[in-house]
């Protein structure tokens, strides 16, 4: 198995990454939204502001 950010061979302590850096380079990947999929159903994203919108108000 390969490190799929950086190819070189995986190392089992970071499995599937050779090292901590491709580890975290990954982790920022997904941080970032660069892993998301996304919606072309615009009914999707408007259920989605009605329900925060609708949320009560916490007290801070």
């Amino acid at each position: 198995m390969t490190c799929p950010i950086c190819r070189k061979p995986a190392d089992t302590r970071y499995r599937p990454f050779c090292s901590k850096r491709c580890a975290d380079v990954d982790l920022g990947k997904w941080f970032s939204g660069d892993y998301a999929v996304p919606s072309a159903d615009p009914e999707d994203v408007e259920a989605a502001i009605e329900a925060v919108d609708q949320e009560p108000q916490k007290p801070h």
